[in-house]
């Protein structure tokens, strides 16, 4: 812990996008730990990175200053002609957030230098700044301030009426001077001038170190990404370059004694900080108001939410129901449609979200009465009722038995969130519709921020450090193919591929590459549009959030989707869909070929010949089940059902893959195997999926009728499982083997179902070590089954697996084949569940011991809980 006060308040994180190069986590542990209790964001024209920022500064107890260094005009923001030789079309300025008002502000200013002043970089003009200046902090920022290029040409009067301009836009005692010391020899002259002007004007001066990497020995890395941001190399003279290892995170310590001569500089920074005390808005909803048609006069919203849907309900019983009624198809009778329908309707308007379903309700409307195909619906919100009346779904809940809460939970209040595919010709039209509706500058796409990942920036520094490119691509392709869809790290990588450590190791250039490419890897490098994501406000979006316009002139926001969502804003999926696009064009080649018109969304569910064609693997484009897997699985299984359909992409994942799930569900499904129950009651909930979990409606149906839970509770339950809060998992196991009592279920069999449900929600724990269970080689990134390296049918000689964190290495000493012998079922109590023999070994305190004698012993497994959830993937 540092004794002297400090606080930096010019810093630039990697979202100063090939700039700047720290990243968030670490940097707040750095901060933590040298001392300091607060810290400045200030990226160069944006706030990208504002709440990732601000949320990971509070959970290490940091004070966040939220600010941005803002490009300033020389004249006019609107004036883009060339300035006069030798001059600037910009300086630079740093802006601090005091309050919820200056953070407004600053999201006022930063959206309209994109969207009103970009000339090679964002600007503002001090028009705008003094519009906006509530609620800020200025500082003079670096070399390139206002002030700082009037010191450089020795004109002080003019440096110091520069700085009282920004004094009376900001008022006193919110604007400060800036100095720097990175050894620089126009800095060191001008410092003086700096202290000369701070006592001239009265205008206090503040130590900043123009931060844009985390540690000094970073300065090489940071060199190469300036390479890599203009499109140089190293070796070009007349290449952007910093000119020196000075600007990271420097410590209390070091700013103390580099600016020794005027100590209150230093510790003014603090003073600083500690006037920034701003809580960001989030997880306030920000849902506009649908605007209620004229005719329907005084209507509210509410009201009119609930005709559109009774309407749509009386829809779907005169054109479906009625004739499902009467062939005797209709699973649940009519009193239960309408207490469902008023049980979600009263939901709904007490969550305060009508507008949000007519806002859904009307973009698909739209879009079906123009003929612009839109998809049956994917996700919880299918077991919605009301999506189902208002056309938003075609999928009828109660004959599927889905359920509401699993979409909208009354005693967990968050934004809902439909997905809707669209044909991709049409996707535009329905976007600029919602455009029209609710106004351009409430209505934008969301931001999206490619990051240098581990074969990336490898290629990307080679590059820069002109590396033949043979070369480069040679070492870049020593890194495994991701796992489970993440990136093998550069780190993870050199502990796996012998040929890639071999090569650092004898390789100065390769060693080069790969130790700075370690320092890049993660960081952001370009930004780009979600390709689905749009946003949609209540008001001007500047008024709400920062926006931006990139250069293809589309208008974004500033903060990606994750960030988004946390700030309230209400946004949707416009997914294009190639599917629905084929099946439009296959629609009108027959009309014109055949005369007839086919309503793709009447073809019926129970086909004999398409499920004879599923039932032969032949399902070449057909979504979700084009894969040659997936084909296959469809050939063992023979779907004669849309439910069979249903289950079998269920169980397509990874997880339930490598447990053996599919193959058990197959055989139960073709009677190989009995259908059993841990007790009769879970028979009416399983018996579709033959004893077998697959859905999560599952887990919320056993918790209520087994465990007493109400369906919200239950989804509560599901939640804390699939995240693995072990806290609330523990609550939970205890309530649920409560409630199993009072229904007369032995507690031990309440246990093992919670324990079933639990794995259920994260197949990650359920992994065994019986002769098809897989592994990964680590050379060649395929899986390999056991029983393969037992009979010498697989040289793998090293596995590693994936947990979401880490990828542990695991070399293969030996693999033999032992026979038939009873599998047992342990599990930690953190949770995991591993199967395996009594013979299996362990590592106990008392070293590597069988299954069997640490039982009989009473031992303790020791492993850590990293290891242990792929414990069962090592092989002996």
């Amino acid at each position: 812990m540092s004794n002297i006060d400090y606080a930096h308040l010019h810093l630039h994180t990697d979202y100063s996008l090939l700039d700047g190069a720290i990243q968030i986590k670490p940097l707040a542990e750095r901060v933590k730990e040298l001392g300091m209790k607060a810290c400045a964001m200030t990226d160069h024209g944006n706030m990208y990175g504002a709440v990732s920022f601000y949320k990971e500064m509070k959970a290490h107890d940091i004070r966040p200053v939220i600010g941005c260094e803002v490009y300033l005009a020389p004249g006019h923001r609107s004036d883009k002609s060339e300035v006069r030789k030798g001059g600037k079309p910009y300086n630079h300025m740093i802006l601090l957030a005091k309050d919820r008002e200056g953070y407004h502000n600053l999201v006022r200013l930063t959206s309209k230098a994109f969207r009103e002043g970009f000339y090679r970089k964002p600007r503002i003009d001090r028009e705008l700044l003094a519009q906006f200046s509530g609620g800020l902090i200025g500082l003079s920022a670096c070399l390139s301030g206002v002030p700082q290029e009037h010191l450089k040409e020795g004109r002080l009067e003019e440096a110091a009426r520069a700085a009282g301009e920004f004094e009376d836009i900001l008022g006193k005692g919110n604007y400060f001077l800036e100095i720097q010391d990175h050894r620089l020899e126009d800095q060191i002259r001008i410092n003086e001038s700096l202290i000369q002007l701070s006592k001239k004007t009265g205008i206090p001066l503040v130590a900043t170190n123009d931060a844009h990497y985390l540690f000094k020995e970073d300065f090489e890395a940071h060199d190469v990404m300036l390479c890599i941001g203009t499109g140089k190399t190293v070796g070009d003279p007349n290449r952007m370059r910093f000119g020196g290892p000075e600007w990271y995170v420097r410590s209390p310590e070091e700013m103390a004694r580099i600016f020794a001569h005027i100590p209150d500089a230093v510790t003014r920074t603090v003073e600083v900080a500690e006037m920034c005390d701003l809580k960001l808005p989030l997880g306030e909803n920000q849902l506009p108001v649908y605007p209620v048609p004229r005719e329907f006069g005084d209507m509210g919203v509410d009201e009119y939410f609930e005709k559109v849907v009774r309407d749509g309900y009386e829809k779907r019983r005169e054109t479906l129901w009625d004739r499902m009624l009467a062939d005797g198809t209709l699973k649940h009778s009519y009193d239960e449609y309408q207490k469902r329908i008023s049980t979600e309707i009263a939901t709904i308007k007490q969550m305060g979200f009508p507008s949000y379903f007519l806002i859904v309700w009307d973009f698909i409307k739209f879009a079906k009465d123009r003929n612009i195909p839109v998809g049956p619906g994917r996700g919880s919100a299918a077991g919605s009722l009301i999506a189902y009346c208002l056309e938003i779904t075609d999928v009828d809940p109660l004959q599927y038995d889905l359920l509401f809460e699993r979409f909208l939970n009354p005693e967990r209040v968050s934004m809902p969130d439909i997905d809707i595919d669209f044909c991709v010709n049409g996707r535009a039209e329905v976007i600029n519709h919602v455009t029209q509706l609710y106004g351009r500058d409430s209505v934008c796409q969301i931001i999206t921020f490619g990051t240098m990942a581990s074969k990336a920036a490898i290629k990307d520094v080679g590059r820069a450090l002109d590396m033949p490119y043979a070369d480069v691509e040679k070492i870049a392709k020593l890194i495994p193919p991701p796992i489970r869809g993440r990136n093998v790290s550069i780190d993870q990588a050199l502990e796996t591929v012998a040929e890639l450590k071999q090569a650092v190791e004898s390789d100065p250039q390769v060693k080069k590459v790969i130790d700075i490419a370690k320092r890049l890897e993660g960081c952001a490098r370009h930004s780009s549009v979600h390709a689905a994501g749009v946003v949609i406000s209540p008001k001007p979006l500047e008024e709400l959030i920062p926006v931006a316009v990139n250069n293809k002139q589309e208008f974004t926001t500033q903060f990606e989707m994750s960030d988004l969502e946390k700030t309230g804003m209400l946004k949707m999926d416009f997914l294009g869909l190639t599917t629905l696009t084929i099946i439009d064009q296959c629609c009108r080649t027959i009309k014109e070929m055949h005369g007839r018109r086919i309503d793709w969304a009447e073809v019926p569910q129970d086909d004999p010949k398409t499920y004879d064609l599923f039932a032969k693997g032949h399902t070449d484009a057909v979504f979700q089940f084009e894969s040659q897997g997936m084909a296959e699985i469809c050939r063992k299984l023979g779907p004669k059902s849309i439910e069979d359909l249903s289950a079998l992409n269920a169980l397509y994942r990874p997880g339930p893959l490598d447990g053996g799930m599919v193959d058990d569900f197959i055989d139960r499904y073709h009677g190989k195997k009995p259908v059993e129950y841990l007790t009769p009651e879970m028979e009416d909930i399983l018996k579709n999926t033959y004893g077998i979990l697959v859905y999560q409606e599952q887990i919320m149906q056993l918790a209520q009728k087994l465990g007493g839970y109400s369906l919200g509770e239950a989804d509560l339950m599901r939640r804390a499982m699939g995240k693995k809060k072990r806290e609330e998992m523990a609550v939970h196991e205890d309530k649920f083997i409560s409630g199993c009592s009072r229904n007369k279920i032995p507690k031990k069999t309440a246990r093992e179902i919670f324990r079933l449900m639990a794995q259920f929600a994260d197949y990650g724990f359920n992994r065994c070590l019986t002769g098809d269970a897989e592994v990964v080689d680590a050379d060649t990134g395929e899986m390999v089954a056991i029983r393969d390296i037992a009979a010498g049918r697989s040289d793998i000689s090293r596995t590693y697996s994936f947990d979401g964190e880490q990828v542990f290495v695991n070399e293969i000493v030996e693999a033999f084949e032992t026979g038939e012998k009873e599998v047992v079922e342990i599990e930690t109590e953190d949770g995991l569940t591993i199967r395996c023999t009594l013979d299996h070994k362990f590592h106990t305190d008392e070293g590597y011991l069988p299954l069997g004698e640490i039982i009989e012993r009473g031992l303790e497994l020791s492993f850590s809980p990293e290891v242990a959830e792929y414990a069962a993937s090592c092989v002996e």
